[in-house]
């Protein structure tokens, strides 16, 4: 099943940009899902378990950071097919 994650990270921090875009350059080594990014959010799309996988481990990671804050929406379908 192909799905699409919306996700917002939010380093509570001065220096709140390096952090983005880490966790950024981490995701998009996962070839097997689609990753694209704008402003506001990153889209993940791909199969349930690949994308599922993907968000675990690294905010995972993330969180061995301090105060840091995710919002994430998860739809059953692919988003580029509803745009």
């Amino acid at each position: 099943m192909t799905i699409s994650a919306e996700i917002s990270y939010y380093p509570l921090k001065d220096e709140y940009l390096e952090p983005i875009k880490d966790f950024i350059r981490r995701l998009n080594e996962y070839t097997e899902i689609t990753v694209r990014t704008n402003g506001m959010s990153t889209h993940l799309i791909g199969e349930y378990d690949q994308v599922m996988t993907a968000l675990t481990q690294e905010i995972k990671k993330t969180f061995a950071l301090p105060h840091s804050v995710f919002v994430l929406k998860l739809l059953n379908t692919d988003m580029r097919d509803v745009e």
